[in-house]
């Protein structure tokens, strides 16, 4: 006998809320309950993108009480993540939640509390353990030796609703604390080691953020292994679409890169284009007796990669195969946690003009 949909309720319904609910409206194994959005504009467009029309909501507790879901995947701004997350567990939900998973780290470690005391699942959107290029380009990185340099950015260029919704983001977090998770996560995967100490630089671009916010960082990571990684994040209308995406480690015997992804052909706010990659680029650092290199550079094609709403299915089938199957998710919960715990303390030492050492 198969076994009955996961009744979901879908909270928020901009970019990451639509794309997750168009994996649920199509997966045989979950069946949207209700969507709740703020704005009525936000969820008509949503059940407009579906094609169909479930129960709406404004208000999220309502919804809750209201539709007594399985599951609940929440999309809302970082500041709900963790009110919204703790209250799901206490009606008895699994939870899938957008990244970050909170906005502190003492919010973060309650979640993760709440799951394990529910003993439900909790999945959180780290879209890039679940695209094929990046984890190729991941294992890539275990074959370059120790230790590894790590260069990462994603500058976005924003203007008009998306600039709007930079500055909604930036309410409660500044850019190298919101996408750094991404990318943090993987120097972590990368090295494989603990990290030590995290400094960096910032900068306040526009006088419409919020008091004491700044839009443009670049932190550094040191590792105990002696990695070290950087990453360069800045939204909104200044921010320059030069080299706004690099990807790109060092080891001992070489480096592998993320190219293909061309300057003008998206614009950086494109969010197609922040997981997408032509290739891989290998190159190997070995020399002839003669000083010249002894093999080629290798590019390893990435052609058939998903889509954004591909790789949201992939996170969705994960979510479920968790639910059924009773996955093991202590190590992706730390993980997620550890992150976070690094780029807020980038964000500390940003403000406090220090280098913040890591127990």
């Amino acid at each position: 006998m198969a076994a009955s949909p996961v009744r979901v309720l879908v909270a928020g319904c901009g970019h990451m809320g639509m794309s997750h609910a168009k994996a649920y409206h199509t997966l045989a194994g979950f069946r949207i309950v209700g969507v709740v959005s703020r704005g009525e504009k936000s969820r008509r467009a949503l059940l407009d993108a579906l094609g169909a029309d479930y129960p709406q909501y404004s208000d999220y507790h309502e919804a809750l009480v209201a539709t007594s879901p399985d599951a609940v995947s929440i999309n809302t701004y970082p500041d709900t993540h963790a009110e919204y997350a703790k209250a799901a567990f206490a009606a008895g939900c699994h939870v899938f939640l957008e990244k970050p998973l909170a906005v502190t780290v003492a919010e973060a470690e309650e979640v993760a509390a709440a799951a394990r005391a529910a003993g439900k699942k909790l999945v959180v959107g780290y879209i890039l353990r679940v695209h094929p290029t990046w984890k190729r380009f991941i294992e890539t990185a275990h074959g370059l030796g120790r230790p590894l340099v790590m260069r990462m950015n994603l500058n976005q260029q924003s203007s008009g609703e998306k600039w709007q919704t930079h500055k909604a983001l930036m309410q409660s977090m500044s850019p190298i604390v919101d996408c750094g998770v991404h990318y943090v996560d993987v120097m972590c995967q990368m090295t494989r080691s603990r990290p030590v100490r995290v400094s960096a630089i910032g900068a306040r671009l526009s006088d419409e953020l919020v008091p004491g916010m700044y839009n443009y960082g670049c932190l550094h990571v040191t590792f105990a292994d002696g990695s070290v990684g950087w990453y360069e994040a800045g939204w909104g209308p200044m921010l320059s679409e030069t080299a706004f995406f690099v990807k790109d480690v060092v080891g001992p015997k070489g480096s592998v890169s993320i190219t293909g992804v061309r300057e003008g052909e998206a614009g950086s706010d494109d969010i197609e284009g922040h997981t997408k990659a032509a290739m891989l680029k290998l190159h190997h650092a070995q020399l002839t007796p003669a000083g010249s290199f002894a093999r080629s550079d290798e590019f390893l094609d990435c052609a058939g990669e998903p889509d954004h709403d591909g790789l949201c299915l992939l996170e969705q089938e994960m979510f479920l195969d968790a639910i059924r199957h009773d996955r093991d998710l202590t190590d992706h919960v730390d993980d997620a946690v550890n992150s976070l715990r690094i780029v807020l303390a980038a964000d500390e030492a940003f403000r406090t003009g220090t280098t913040v050492t890591l127990g």
